[in-house]
């Protein structure tokens, strides 16, 4: 049965809010209390967090020169224990180095092989091209007829070669943790541990100078809700028996990710656009089970099958393209083919994947999880709003924001039985997402009332009205 965590919603409450200036968090972090947060009751405490600009996961936009936005609300109640054991929460920021004898061999080996196998392939293809333009035309003929001949034996050498290929893939087939998904997975899940360790170190050398420090509150928060979403779900294994490592980074991008090993990196710029804890809660429930699902290892294994398999395709393409200006063109249409039918989709099912995860997460830790689809839109009203061009969302490796809360609106009723079953608090106050909507609605009509009276029809080619800010 699993295991839930309550969250204590009796006590005094009091408003905060947190701002960018770290001194602004120190009476907070303090004393140290555990913070809920209400979803904010007003347009402006709904939509001013959705101006703020978006990092790698996310996409780009930029915040209003001149206007400063409070970043979080928070509804602190409780007070918060100093010592969480069961967190397996570590704080160190020290660099820690495998030994050259532990390093991952097989993950390094294919990452610098995979190049080398790309160029032999180009080789042996327009080797075999050549060799047959030399050929006179009665020994092609020649060819031509033992071909003909012997067309049952090559065809049995093909489909062996493709049976090899089918019980390779059978045979490296795993089933994901929670979901029960079948997988494949090439590489061992220690190798890439270690690999996923040189990454770690990779991103803290880059930003060794923008990390805040654990006395800022903003860490503490990340930290907080880092820490309870474990112990919330360590009833699980893989949550278990990770050692989450908090690192705050003071970046403006909304962005943050989890590495395989537990290394849990969030910019500043994604606690300036959430508008609650809620919300936060289930960013971080999301990459956590991106960790926990071990994405990163099946994603690079269906890569490097996919990659192996278009070596015999690439060798095809330089061996049949009379060419090379045609085996580059070939070459690249191959390529864009496999990004687009295979790589991308595989990408945004591993994210549709972590969202439904993340939300079982963050409804075990009794967070208000329909504020998950709030967030979303948000994301999509800020790029509305900031003009930023809408790409179909096939061109992505992550689904539409619109088509993200639409999944988890669907999700949602699930994850309110999880809290029914977790003995959570019940919801108190309206549903955030019909908030949200009311709020749409008024500034849409504010924004109607805007426009100049013998204006009847919005010229496409002038600037859109600007919603307003209260």
């Amino acid at each position: 049965r699993n295991r839930c965590q309550r969250l204590d919603l009796s006590g005094n409450g009091r408003n905060c809010f947190l701002t960018g200036n770290p001194d602004s968090h120190r009476n907070l972090s303090d004393k140290g209390l555990r913070c809920l947060l209400d979803v904010p009751r007003t347009s402006g405490q709904v939509y001013r967090s959705a101006y703020h600009s978006s990092g790698r996961v996310f996409s780009q936009s930029s915040q209003p020169p001149g206007e400063k936005i409070p970043s979080l609300l928070f509804r602190c109640v409780g007070q918060l224990p100093h010592h969480f054991p069961a967190w397996n929460i570590q704080n160190s920021r020290s660099f820690h180095t495998s030994p050259s004898l532990q390093a991952a061999p097989v993950p390094l080996f294919w990452i610098i092989v995979k190049p080398a196998q790309k160029l032999l392939a180009i080789i042996l293809g327009r080797s075999i091209r050549n060799w047959w333009k030399a050929l006179p035309p009665n020994k092609r003929e020649l060819f031509k007829e033992s071909a003909r001949k012997n067309k049952w034996k090559i065809l049995l050498g093909v489909s062996s070669l493709g049976v090899v290929f089918v019980m390779f893939y059978f045979t490296h087939l795993e089933e994901t943790p929670i979901t029960g998904r079948a997988r494949l997975l090439v590489f061992g899940k220690e190798h890439f541990r270690e690999l996923s360790q040189m990454e770690y170190e990779m991103w803290m050398e880059q930003f060794k100078s923008q990390l805040l420090p654990e006395t800022d509150a903003r860490y503490q928060v990340v930290e907080r809700v880092v820490g309870h979403l474990a112990e919330s779900n360590k009833d699980i294994p893989q949550v278990s028996a990770l050692q989450w490592v908090i690192h705050v980074v003071d970046e403006p991008g909304v962005n943050a990710f989890v590495l395989p090993n537990g290394q849990v990196f969030v910019f500043t710029g994604l606690l300036d656009a959430v508008s609650d804890i809620h919300q936060l809660s289930f960013i971080l429930g999301h990459e956590i089970a991106h960790a926990v699902l071990e994405h990163a290892a099946e994603k690079a294994s269906l890569v490097h099958f996919l990659d192996f398999l278009s070596l015999i395709f690439l060798t095809m393409i330089w061996a049949i393209c009379p060419r090379d200006s045609l085996a580059v063109v070939g070459q690249w249409i191959q390529s864009k083919f496999q990004e687009f039918m295979f790589d991308r989709p595989y990408s945004r099912t591993l994210e549709a994947e972590a969202d439904k995860v993340g939300l079982q997460f963050a409804a075990k830790a009794c967070v208000d999880v329909r504020a998950s689809s709030v967030f979303w839109q948000q994301m999509e009203l800020a790029e509305t709003i900031q003009g930023q061009p809408k790409l179909p969302e096939w061109l992505s490796t992550h689904p539409s924001h619109e088509n993200r809360a639409e999944h988890l609106d669907r999700l949602i009723p699930e994850a309110l039985k999880i809290r029914e079953r977790c003995n959570c608090p019940s919801l108190s106050g309206p549903d955030p997402r019909l908030i949200f909507r009311l709020n749409m609605q008024h500034l849409l009509e504010s924004s109607k009332g805007r426009e100049p009276p013998n204006s009847t029809k919005q010229d496409p080619s002038k600037p859109k009205p600007d919603f307003p800010h209260t």
